[in-house]
């Protein structure tokens, strides 16, 4: 087998056979294969793309090219979810305790962020002491203890995907779907849950920009997890403006503790409601309306606050800020954004804001970024809100004064004001399984 002919076979738009694909993926880890030549591959992929069969064997290979994580020893159904990354995306820290309240194991690996999009374990480790690197005899021990646990991921996962993503990058073929659903899902299948729910951010500050390539690319990760014996489903969930009020470690686990509390944003709230009543159904808790009153319940119980602070305290991390978020450290200046005009905020964009948030502190610029955990931006005014010049738009949060320039300069630019009124939007878009997509 040459990796000329099949570089030729994608080329003229042929699909490539199982075990093809199979010896690409498996000779270009073991070094045989050139870079230069994956280059002309994933060039012809992103021109050509891929059939669902195609993609899903891909994906496998991938995910089999470094560990497979083992969780039969976790009691129970495990369910994942993955969110294709945003700006105050803190679902995470809310989900996780509802869908473990009710009875369902949540054993999940999270990244870090980079860029303008935060990441679940910065937010985690926001929490002083807190331990996201465990070995696999404690998190398993945590998990099957108190319902769920959050780590960084671990080990070899999917060495494939670190190499591919790497080609991807710099020869213009990142936005190719079938490539991106291969990366997103050939890390969930190897981290071993049962049951996989997809986030799919849409809108400005997500990487699909569009409502129809969003339920094209969770079709096709649909289609994966579920050809890989998985059962999966995806959302389609809005990130035209920021997810809740804060961005930034430790204010967006206020917010998630708040919406824990049941006195959150409506917005998250909502989202977080409609991700954890799904993960339910995929965990076989009843239908999906049934588990959406189970995890209403599970906020209004108590419940699943009280699963946080056991996840909390089994890592280690100090249970006294989730019980108490006054005691989270405070940034050492504060800065307002105000409005210049009167009228109603019609748009805000989310990628400024994350990269405002960066700007303060909050977020990485490369991967060894040191991080403020307190830096951060909460929003004050948010879309349809009517708004008079002088009013309070964004209070920013850092550790230095000279940091305000820049962030405050990308906030204002963020805000659209306009004289009239805009359209309520939906916060979820759509629902996609293996049979059907559903929009709302």
């Amino acid at each position: 087998m040459r990796m000329y002919d099949l570089i030729m076979k994608k080329r003229n738009g042929d699909a490539l056979t199982d075990s093809e694909i199979e010896y690409m993926i498996s000779d270009y880890v073991a070094g045989g294969i050139p870079d230069y030549q994956m280059s002309a591959m994933l060039m012809a992929i992103y021109f050509k793309g891929m059939s669902d069969h195609e993609t899903a064997v891909m994906t496998n290979a991938v995910a089999h090219s470094g560990d497979m994580v083992d969780l039969s020893g976790i009691n129970g159904i495990k369910v994942d979810k993955h969110s294709t990354g945003g700006v105050g995306d803190k679902t995470t820290l809310v989900i996780g305790p509802i869908v473990a309240a009710c009875g369902v194991k949540v054993a999940k690996m999270s990244g870090r962020g980079l860029g303008h999009t935060g990441g679940t374990v910065d937010k985690m480790e926001a929490i002083p002491g807190m331990r996201t690197s465990l070995d696999t005899e404690e998190f398993f021990d945590v998990v099957n203890k108190t319902g769920l646990s959050v780590v960084g991921q671990s080990g070899n996962l999917a060495p494939a995907d670190k190499k591919l993503y790497a080609l991807r990058d710099v020869t213009a073929t990142v936005d190719s779907i079938p490539l991106i659903a291969a990366s997103i899902m050939s890390k969930k299948l190897a981290a071993g849950n049962d049951c996989i729910l997809l986030d799919v951010k849409t809108g400005s500050g997500a990487f699909m920009k569009s409502l129809d390539d969003s339920i094209l690319l969770a079709q096709k990760m649909v289609a994966i997890g579920e050809h890989a014996g998985k059962r999966t489903v995806a959302l389609i969930t809005d990130m035209d403006i920021p997810l809740g009020y804060g961005i930034g470690n430790s204010l967006e686990v206020i917010e998630a503790v708040e919406t824990l509390q049941g006195k959150g944003p409506q917005d998250l709230t909502e989202v977080c409601i409609s991700l954890a009543s799904n993960m339910l159904y995929l965990a076989n808790k009843g239908t999906v309306e049934e588990c959406r009153k189970m995890a209403v319940n599970a906020i209004e119980s108590g419940e699943a606050l009280n699963k946080l602070i056991a996840m909390v305290e089994a890592q280690g991390g100090d249970t006294q800020v989730i019980k108490d978020t006054e005691k989270f450290k405070k940034a050492a200046y504060v800065y307002d954004v105000v409005a210049k005009s009167k009228g109603y905020i019609t748009h805000i964009n989310t990628e400024q804001c994350g990269i405002a948030s960066v700007a303060l502190g909050a977020g990485r610029e490369t991967k060894d970024s040191i991080i403020d955990y307190a830096a951060g931006i909460v929003l004050k005014k948010k879309y349809g809100d009517q708004v008079e010049a002088g009013d309070v738009l964004a209070t920013l949060y850092a550790e230095k004064e000279s940091y305000f320039a820049t962030a405050s300069e990308l906030i204002e630019r963020a805000y659209k004001i306009g004289t009239d009124k805009p359209e309520n939007k939906p916060l979820v878009y759509a629902r996609v399984d293996k049979n059907s997509v559903e929009k709302y």
